[in-house]
């Protein structure tokens, strides 16, 4: 029952994204609201599906995106991934691992998605990626960071109530 919640949750963030959020330049980058909201989901301590809600996302984001699906499977995946190393390392911080998963992980799907792009003979300069879609992204995703995270850690005490110590 608990990871039901995550179908409706998916499907309007990438609606979310693909409808609105990506409409919102900041020169060439666009925020990440999936990427962000699987990196504050997969921060949280009770949580036990983060694997599950990073491949709905990659898959989801995927269907509707330009770029290939497995893009952002893999791109998902490590932040997953580092989510869950940096929540076990810096659990006395969950603002500072937010922002780093954020950072990080925005790089990584940037990166991946230039290589992608570099590989089907798509030639941009790797100095135009950085300064005018990674960046912009990175600042985007940093300004989703905070109010994303607040929303997801009370959706993931709604969904995983901590057991009352009587």
């Amino acid at each position: 029952m608990r990871n039901l919640v995550a179908v409706p949750v998916i499907m309007f963030a990438v609606i979310l994204q693909s409808a609105m959020i990506s409409r919102i330049y900041l020169l060439s980058g666009i925020a990440d609201l999936p990427l962000v909201m699987l990196a504050a989901w997969a921060l949280q301590d009770n949580v036990d599906s983060a694997w599950h809600w990073g491949i709905a996302f990659g898959l989801m984001v995927g269907f509707v995106s330009g770029i290939p699906w497995y893009v952002y499977v893999m791109g998902y995946g490590v932040v997953v991934a580092l989510a869950q190393v940096l929540q076990k390392r810096v659990w006395h911080a969950p603002l500072l691992a937010m922002f780093t998963v954020t950072l990080l992980g925005t790089v990584v799907v940037c990166i991946i998605s230039y290589l992608v792009l570099r590989i089907a003979s798509v030639n941009i300069p790797i100095g135009d990626v950085l300064g005018l879609v990674v960046l912009p992204s990175v600042l985007l995703n940093m300004l989703l960071a905070i109010p994303v995270y607040a929303v997801m850690r009370d959706l993931s005490r709604w969904a995983y109530p901590s057991p009352e110590v009587e």
